[in-house]
């Protein structure tokens, strides 16, 4: 009984545990050439390795895991089977886990930097009328602030003559494309107009806020509104 667990574990479980890791290595990469070549080679050394085994065990009787006299083979045939298995768990992991991850993570920050864009530029305060602008600003591409800042400067230009406070919260918002370094992001608002000696004026605004990549960092690219139709 003790030779036959031994035979099970050694000569079957581990060379078959060994291929299984290679072919799922392939499978996780897509099978590149350069890894047909080294997974070809590998199983056609196990393959070979398991008919010495049998070859031994029709002459002798003997087979790796039932020698006594040979602890260090199945050592190295241990070994090399953890190897295989440890290097397919860690392929898997880092072909599938973290993109997934990353993806995740990714969404949610550009989410939340979107938000964040369309209630500040929907955000105003005749008493600090910079104060909105200057946060949007923050979360846009450098190169686009300036021309940002200015655009926005002349529309609210009126608001502060009529002394016109706007504030607006998110309603809904959600990922429309995401990429490795590109996103953009719907983002559907509660605007609130306030203006003295009349009641408050109450509009649905909804914004394509388009997002760029920069140094593990998202920022505002663009800002448009989305045209029902």
């Amino acid at each position: 009984m003790r030779n036959a667990w031994r035979v099970l574990a050694f000569d079957i479980a581990a060379p078959l545990a060994a291929i299984c890791a290679l072919l799922a290595i392939g499978v996780v990469l897509d099978w590149p050439r350069w890894w047909v070549s080294a997974c070809s080679v590998s199983v056609l050394l196990i393959v070979q390795g398991v008919a010495v085994n049998v070859w031994l065990w029709r002459r002798d009787s003997v087979t790796v895991g039932t020698d006594d006299d040979a602890p260090a083979l199945r050592l190295a045939v241990v070994g090399l089977c953890m190897v295989a298995v440890v290097s397919a768990v860690l392929t898997g992991y880092t072909h599938w886990t973290l993109p997934d991850r990353r993806l995740k993570a990714d969404s949610a920050e550009a989410v939340r930097i979107a938000t964040g864009m369309a209630e500040a530029t929907a955000t105003f305060s005749p008493q600090e009328p910079t104060a909105s602008i200057d946060r949007a600003a923050a979360m846009m591409v450098p190169e686009q602030a300036t021309a940002f800042k200015d655009n926005f400067t002349r529309a609210t230009a009126d608001l502060v003559h009529q002394n016109i406070t706007a504030t607006a919260s998110t309603l809904e918002a959600g990922v429309e494309a995401i990429g490795p370094s590109a996103a953009a992001v719907a983002v559907v608002l509660r605007a609130t107009q306030n203006a003295p000696g009349q009641p408050p004026s109450n509009a649905v605004l909804a914004l394509r806020i388009a997002l760029t990549k920069k140094s593990d960092h998202w920022l505002v690219l663009d800002v448009s509104p989305i045209n029902a139709r």
